[in-house]
């Protein structure tokens, strides 16, 4: 039997959408115990939250610097192991870097860092140190996401020819930045450059989309064409966005990402075609995955169904017929993570299936990835090359 391993939390405080989701997601396998944090930048707001929390008073801190520095002090069978990071854009460089020097295995919201120079010098730390690293993109996490990629692996939808990717939201239709209310406070700091970065829409749910296309279709982005918008006015980034892609196998794609679709919630979709054949999968009903096939009648795979892979099967939690949904995908990232520590801890090596979460190279792609569109959009070239470097 292994312990429970022992996460501490930087933001995520009071207020905070994406810290619940995080605390939720952790919890769900009883893999984690929640023992110290640091959850605001407002000392009297940090504390106030770890009693929420139910926390020790003395492992409430006050600073993500202060945690990790009296963490450091504690006996290796108490000390925090792993941490989770869930604050605005601009400060996820320096306490990641801080974690892993430190010496504890980190999971990160994404985007991963403020710019692709900061991610790079993130990977070099992650290269040094040695530790692990998760970075949340959940929508890899659904059962019926990793049974699409593994078709596609398969190689039964034959040469791959087509992607398209979209995530349509409308709660940015109107100007919401400013407003204190604990529900659009996020409006502010996801659409101000300083807290952001370069990017609004496409930092914010366009890498997510991003990342979903090269994980289902298993190719990579080589070349891309943007048309990035501010459609809103007085806001200062990005809301709107479309982009064409280039893919290493001569596929060629389409990704759109806007925040100003009136009506629309959260439902990014997926769409791969090969020579044979194409999948379908889309949030709004995460349990299905249609296999349309050029001669045949189309196929829907369901979650819990014995017929899908191993890889499916292993982020399936309940009997076929119940929903699984957003927490159960955010978990998945956390227990296969947690399932690598402990293999590390162990001696053993992890299974494939527990490998399978987003990590320092999806990181890196979705920085370039913000980059590239974002200067694409400025730019009267038609093409720009895809890199991981910076310019």
């Amino acid at each position: 039997m292994h312990k429970k391993l022992r996460l501490g939390m930087i933001g995520g405080g009071q207020g905070a959408f994406i810290g619940g989701v995080h605390r939720i997601a952790a919890q769900i396998d009883g893999m984690y115990e929640l023992v110290c944090g640091a959850f605001s930048s407002n000392p009297e707001k940090s504390k106030a939250s770890g009693e929420l929390l139910g926390l020790a008073p003395d492992r409430v801190y006050t600073s993500y610097k202060e945690l990790f520095a009296q963490e450091q002090q504690l006996p290796e069978e108490e000390r925090v192991q792993v941490i989770s990071i869930v604050t605005p854009n601009h400060v996820h460089f320096e306490p990641a870097k801080l974690a892993l020097e430190s010496g504890f295995d980190v999971i990160l919201d994404k985007p991963m860092t403020f710019s692709l120079e900061e991610a790079l010098a993130l990977r070099k730390v992650v290269e040094q140190t040695g530790k692990l690293f998760c970075l949340t993109h959940t929508y890899t996490g659904y059962p019926m996401v990793k049974e699409a990629r593994q078709i596609v692996a398969s190689g039964k939808l034959g040469k791959i020819r087509k992607v398209y990717v979209e995530y349509p939201q409308g709660w940015l239709s109107t100007f919401k930045e400013g407003i204190e209310n604990k529900d659009l406070k996020q409006a502010s700091w996801r659409t101000d450059p300083s807290q952001s970065g370069i990017a609004g829409a496409m930092g914010d749910i366009g890498t997510h989309a991003f990342n979903l296309a090269e994980y289902v279709s298993g190719l990579e982005v080589t070349k891309l064409c943007a048309d990035i918008n501010i459609v809103v006015e007085g806001r200062q980034l990005d809301d709107d966005g479309a982009v064409l892609l280039k893919f290493d196998n001569g596929a060629s794609g389409v990704l759109f990402a806007t925040q100003i679709a009136a009506g629309e919630e959260n439902n990014i979709k997926v769409r791969v075609y090969g020579e044979h054949a194409g999948l379908e999968w889309q949030q709004a009903d995460a349990n299905s995955l249609q296999l349309k096939w050029l001669d045949q009648p189309t196929e829907i795979y369901r979650t819990g169904g014995i017929y899908t892979s191993s890889y499916a099967q292993h982020n399936t939690r309940t009997p076929a017929g119940h929903p699984e949904g957003y927490l159960e995908a955010f978990a998945n990232l956390y227990r296969n993570f947690a399932l690598c520590v402990q293999a590390r801890e162990a001696g053993e090596q992890p299974k494939p299936e527990w490998l399978d979460f987003p990590g320092m190279e999806e990181g890196v792609r979705g920085m370039a990835f913000i980059e590239q569109v974002i200067a694409s959009g400025k730019s009267d070239k038609k093409w720009t090359d895809f890199t991981t470097k910076t310019i």
